[in-house]
């Protein structure tokens, strides 16, 4: 900061600089005001973005709309109880079923062919832990070649056609986090106790994994103690699950039998989703039986309509929110004249009606009700109504309505709030669009993520809103050196001027000498 003194004139060189300065920077002061007025509505865009995200993809997408929210029926398990977990969907039926598992799905594996040991010479071995480093295994020294420099080498090896390198200082606990977060596809696994490693798909559906393109073992796979060789009894192919079901009749005796398979350990059958835990005794199979019950519907809509009414208030609230014009964004400069609850006080209605008659938020608002409105007949045949017009589209809930009408015709809701299994144009798919449609809006305006509901997420540059700022820089920057020149310039004017007096006064003092 560069110190100014006042002339000895008597002349107040700072006090009028200041307030030549003032009004010339009130431009500048605009400027940052706008900046600043900018900036907070675009963290207001992403308040937004936010609840838009989260009730389309954790409500709508993730909850409402899965298979199982709008069930009517409870499924229940008798006879051999762990072998199977059931739960009904939307589609369930009141069919009995005897179930037996005959086959559990299993993904592929490779079975370790030995321990990984550290010391070999005692009995028994001592076998490797999670810490161990590759070059401290015994068998290194049997398969390891150190380059001469004395620096770690690297060791390869290729799983299902993905290249993979390690130093041979690596411990096995990251040897193993390598391989997990590789794009190979599989799962590496090491047990301290038994001192094994292994291998198993990440997916069902495998048939078999791949390491490296040939017979010969690696230096890597013989440390790791890893078959190669896909014709071994190590290398298990995956299986898929077998399950048969037969039908029971309403008096308990048996009807049609049938054989369902599946990839993995999930079977869906008529309608009730089963989850495979092991297999049967052959003398003891799994009843299973369904019963109406519509708590999870009612439970499902009731946090629908709750959520619904709270995103429409929070858009119906910043549309609608009054506006302050009288109160702009504070300046440094006013802030240091002001208290902090004043300056609280202020800045609340400085930022209030950032967003209010917003066309994005009111677009979202308008075909959020329409999809209400067009589908107001059948929601009201399940006790759901809106309530006044002043009240923005609020939705009320008639719980015993509700009820009866799932007890009587328990598809009714599910075709209208998840659509058919065809085309899924229902109520909640129909509202995920809406969301989707705003979020790409806001994104295009104000660079939020669309694809993330994080508060502190960065903003993309390139939107409408990130070029006005850049914008806004640019004007800042040009004019902050404008002024910095101007002010140099009036002290060197003023000094100027401050020269010429102290000059003119010397003369004077010098005439009036000579004269006496």
């Amino acid at each position: 900061m560069t110190m100014r003194i006042n002339g000895f004139s008597g002349f107040d060189v700072e006090g009028t600089v200041t307030k030549l300065m003032t009004a010339k920077r009130a431009p500048l002061d605009k400027l940052n005001q706008q900046k600043t007025y900018l900036s907070w509505q675009r963290d207001s865009y992403r308040e937004i973005n936010s609840k838009l995200f989260d009730f389309k993809q954790n409500k709508l997408t993730d909850t409402f709309n899965k298979s199982i929210a709008l069930t009517t029926r409870k499924a229940t398990v008798t006879g051999n109880t762990d072998a199977i977990r059931a739960e009904a969907t939307g589609d369930a039926t009141s069919v009995p079923m005897k179930v037996k598992v005959t086959q559990l799905a299993t993904k592929a594996t490779i079975q370790p062919e030995g321990q990984m040991v550290v010391d070999s010479s005692v009995t028994p071995p001592k076998t490797a832990t999670l810490q161990t480093t590759l070059d401290g295994l015994s068998e290194y020294k049997n398969v390891g070649t150190p380059p001469s420099d004395g620096s770690a080498e690297i060791l390869k090896l290729t799983i299902n056609g993905k290249e993979l390198k390690f130093s041979s200082t690596d411990t096995i606990s990251s040897v193993i986090g390598t391989i997990n977060s590789s794009a190979a596809g599989v799962i590496a696994s090491f047990d301290e106790v038994t001192g094994q490693f292994s291998l198993a798909a990440k997916d069902y559906g495998t048939s078999k994994i791949v390491l490296s393109d040939s017979s010969t073992k690696s230096a890597m796979s013989k440390l790791l103690n890893l078959s190669t060789d896909s014709s071994s009894v190590n290398n298990k192919p995956s299986k898929g699950s077998i399950i048969e079901v037969t039908s029971l009749n309403p008096d308990g005796s048996e009807s049609a039998s049938s054989t369902f398979t599946a990839k993995d350990n999930s079977i869906v059958v008529n309608g009730i989703s089963l989850t495979l835990l092991k297999q049967s005794d052959a003398t003891n199979p799994s009843t299973i039986t369904s019963t109406v019950d519509p708590t999870k519907a009612v439970d499902t809509l009731k946090s629908f309509i709750q959520t619904y009414n709270d995103l429409l208030y929070s858009l119906n609230t910043k549309v609608g929110e009054a506006k302050y014009r009288d109160f702009p964004p504070l300046t440094d400069e006013q802030k240091k004249s002001m208290k902090d609850n004043d300056i609280t006080n202020w800045e609340a209605k400085a930022k209030s009606g950032l967003l209010k008659n917003d066309d994005i938020l009111k677009s979202t608002i308008n075909s959020m009700r329409s999809i209400i409105s067009n589908n107001m007949k059948q929601l009201s045949e399940l006790g759901i109504t809106t309530g006044e017009y002043f009240e923005g589209g609020k939705l009320y809930l008639n719980e015993e309505k509700l009820k009866t009408a799932l007890m009587n015709n328990p598809q009714q809701a599910t075709q209208l709030f998840q659509g058919s299994s065809d085309t899924k144009d229902g109520i909640f798919s129909n509202l995920a669009t809406v969301m989707t449609n705003s979020m790409q809006k806001l994104s295009d305006r104000a660079g939020t993520n669309k694809y993330s509901g994080d508060l502190s997420s960065v903003f993309k540059s390139e939107s409408v809103m990130g070029k006005q700022l850049k914008n806004y820089d640019s004007q800042i920057k040009e004019l902050t050196t404008r002024l910095n020149d101007a002010e140099t310039r009036y002290y060197k004017q003023f000094s100027a001027m401050e020269t010429a007096i102290n000059r003119l006064q010397s003369q004077s003092s010098s005439l009036f000498g000579s004269a006496q």
